[in-house]
């Protein structure tokens, strides 16, 4: 049976036009929500084009969880294994989703052997396997780029594009999606403050690592630095990055759920709590805000509502 094309196998993007938020932060707003996508966040773009692109018969990745659910989603629907190295403190909700989906997951201890390392040891073994990274290679950004390509079709077209940061993955598709759509978008990073090390790559004119990941309420924003690929591409395609604080995480989790109705992980919400750290920077623009995905673990997502996490 002939596998379908990577645009066939994608749900597009939903797009919400709440006024009662736009008027909330005083901003021309749109939502551009990955919640609706197969497997929950943009990161199924990204593994679909993983998977159809590669002749190898296994998927070997390291992912804090939404990567790995969605390589495991399409490993799944390309007949393909699929293994994902994921740290023990990953929400067990992603967890589960990626064992549903029949892949095998190697928990690991992150203060012990860094994911890059257990991967490295799990290639040796497995020669057969594509080594698939979660943001650094030329298929995700491939994948990412039809995500780019949607935003350039909304109409008005938006002034300026806010999307979380953490590997690099999502932002150089957007940036890669919008220019061959010949968008004039600007693009803008949302980043935790606590894992910083994209805006600190800016600033300093060269790519920037963390020595080990940070802990932020947004998990898929805790790689230690932006990819190699996409480091080439920001460095050249961004307008500047939000660095957030995560008090400004859990108020944008929130406010996305009581005035959007729109259930958002912590890393999904980086763009909406960059609006609200500076929100001088977007006022007089029209600004397209992107959710990249809502699986959170119920608990968690319960105290983020109600005030039982720091930050809050």
């Amino acid at each position: 049976m002939s596998q379908p094309s990577l645009e066939a196998a994608l749900l597009p993007t939903t797009f919400v036009r709440s006024a009662r938020l736009a008027e909330h932060l005083g901003l021309d707003l749109v939502l551009a929500t990955e919640t609706f996508q197969h497997t929950g966040s943009f990161k199924f773009r990204a593994a679909m084009s993983v998977a159809l692109s590669v002749p190898h018969p296994h998927v070997l990745t390291a992912s804090s969880g939404n990567f790995g659910h969605a390589m495991a989603r399409a490993c799944r629907l390309t007949g393909k294994a699929c293994t994902v190295v994921m740290p023990r403190t990953s929400a067990q909700v992603k967890v589960q989703a990626v064992r549903e989906n029949g892949a095998t997951v190697d928990l690991i201890d992150v203060r012990q052997v860094s994911r890059a390392q257990r991967v490295a040891e799990l290639a040796r073994r497995h020669p057969e396997a594509y080594v698939a990274s979660a943001y650094d290679d030329a298929f995700v950004i491939a994948g990412n780029a039809t995500l780019g390509r949607e935003l350039a079709r909304l109409s008005p077209p938006p002034d300026v594009v806010v999307a979380p940061v953490g590997g690099g993955g999502l932002m150089a598709g957007i940036v890669r999606g919008l220019a061959e759509s010949h968008s004039r978008a600007a693009v803008v990073g949302a980043e935790p403050l606590q894992a910083n090390d994209a805006a600190r790559s800016l600033r300093a004119g060269e790519l920037v690592a963390d020595p080990c990941e940070q802990e932020t309420l947004a998990d898929g924003a805790r790689t230690v630095s932006l990819g190699r690929l996409n480091w080439e591409i920001l460095r050249r395609g961004l307008e500047g990055i939000v660095e957030v604080p995560e008090e400004r995480i859990v108020e944008a989790v929130r406010l996305l759920f009581a005035i959007a109705n729109l259930k958002a992980e912590p890393t999904g919400a980086l763009s909406m709590a960059a609006l609200l750290t500076k929100p001088e920077r977007f006022r007089g623009r029209r600004v397209c805000c992107v959710v990249s995905g809502g699986n959170v673990d119920p608990g968690l997502f319960c105290r983020l509502l109600t005030g039982e996490v720091p930050g809050a």
